[in-house]
Formats: C-alpha cells, sequence, structure tokens
C-alpha cells in the first residue's frame, strides 16, 4: 500500500491518480497507523512552507515523517514535499522545517529573462545519479512550478540538477529518503518512469518487521 500523506496542501489528486495508475493499493490519509504500515509513502504539496509546517504541527504528522524515516520506509518528497524535509525557507524566516536533511531553502534571483515563479519545462543533469533515474537518460525534461530551491548542505545527496538562473538542486537521495523539487506526476512519461523507479524500491523488511521494530 502506497500512503500519501494529506495535510491539505495541495496536488494529491494528481498524484494518486499518478500511483494509481501503476495498479498501486492507494490511500490519502493522515492517520498515523495507516502512514506507518505503508510499504511506500510521498509527501507532496504547493504553498507556503510556513503554512504547511503548522499544518504538519497541527495535524500531528511531524513525528509521524521521522518514524517514517527511522523505519526506513521508502519515502518521496514532492515540490513543496521537498522543502520541508530542510532546515528552514527564506520564504518564512524562523520557521524551522523538519531537518531530515541538512540544507536551506531559498529564492530563486530574480533575472532579466527569469520569470518567478520558475513554471515549465527544465532538462535534468546528474551529478551522483539515483535510483529514481534509472533507465531515465540525463537531460530529460520535467515540469517545474516554483519560486524558492533547494540548496543541499551535502552535495553528495543531490542526485539531478537543473539550471535555472543558478543551478537548483533538483532532486536528492539519501537512504529511503528520496524528494523531487519538479513534479513527476505532470512530467509525462519522464516523470512516471521517476515514480516507477520509486514504487519498485523496497524498505528494510516487511510491514511486520518494522511493527516490531
Amino acid at each position: 500500500m502506497v500512503a500519501i500523506i494529506d495535510y491539505d496542501a495541495g496536488n494529491i489528486k494528481s498524484v494518486e491518480k499518478a500511483v494509481a495508475a501503476f495498479g498501486k493499493d492507494v490511500t490519502v490519509t493522515r492517520d498515523a497507523d495507516t502512514i506507518l504500515s505503508a510499504e511506500h509513502v510521498i509527501l507532496p504539496g504547493v504553498g507556503s512552507f510556513g503554512d504547511a509546517m503548522e499544518k504538519l504541527h497541527s495535524y500531528e504528522l511531524v513525528d509521524v515523517i521521522k518514524k517514517v524515516v527511522e523505519k526506513k520506509i521508502p519515502f518521496l518528497g514532492i515540490c513543496l514535499g521537498l522543502q520541508l524535509l530542510f532546515e528552514s525557507s527564506e520564504e518564512c524566516e524562523g520557521i524551522e522545517g523538519l531537518g531530515i536533511l541538512p540544507g536551506k531553502i531559498v529564492r530563486i534571483p530574480a533575472g532579466e529573462d527569469l520569470k518567478i515563479p520558475h513554471i515549465g519545462w527544465n532538462s535534468l543533469s546528474y551529478p551522483n545519479r539515483g535510483r529514481l533515474f534509472e533507465g531515465v537518460p540525463e537531460n530529460s525534461y520535467v515540469y517545474f512550478v516554483h519560486s524558492y530551491y533547494l540548496q543541499a548542505e551535502d552535495e553528495k545527496i543531490v542526485t539531478a540538477v537543473t539550471e535555472y538562473g543558478v543551478t537548483i538542486h533538483a532532486s536528492v537521495e539519501k537512504d529511503n529518503v528520496f524528494a523531487c523539487q519538479f513534479h513527476p506526476e505532470k512530467s509525462s512519461d519522464v516523470g512516471m518512469k521517476i515514480l516507477k523507479n520509486f514504487l519498485d524500491i523496497s524498505g528494510e523488511g516487511s510491514a511486520a518487521d518494522r511493527e516490531d521494530s
């Protein structure tokens, strides 16, 4: 079962539909037991970093997400879901992120030929090709919608980058934690391959084993 975390942050239906296309049992939920018993967990999201963290706290999901990581359940953050995994964002100074990965979220600098937010298709290159991109050729195009981007503290976890005035850390991987700044569910066949790669990743042990841990 794939659990999509529901914290009123939008973009859930398109992710649910994309995952269901692989024949997976998908549950949109904020129930802790359901999330922790899932084979895969996805944190989608669009909107404000501060509002999202407030909702994660109000729904008591912060500790649940950290337990997902501890239990080695494959976890995927998408767009805002990537940003929330890090420590802070310039969008909402003073608001702490989940802090699961080291790094900060900063605003894309304005440029004469650059529109903010960044909306559209950009190609990826792989400084450290991760498991999400197996079978996905370098320079494949994916779809972005964002005004802020990741500066990861540890560049070894950065598996894909794109250029939009600056080098954007577009995807990361560390152990069972994966995240994409772009929207795989809106990125045509390339995005579906990335999602399939995620869904093909196994966690450590069975769900029953994780419940006992």
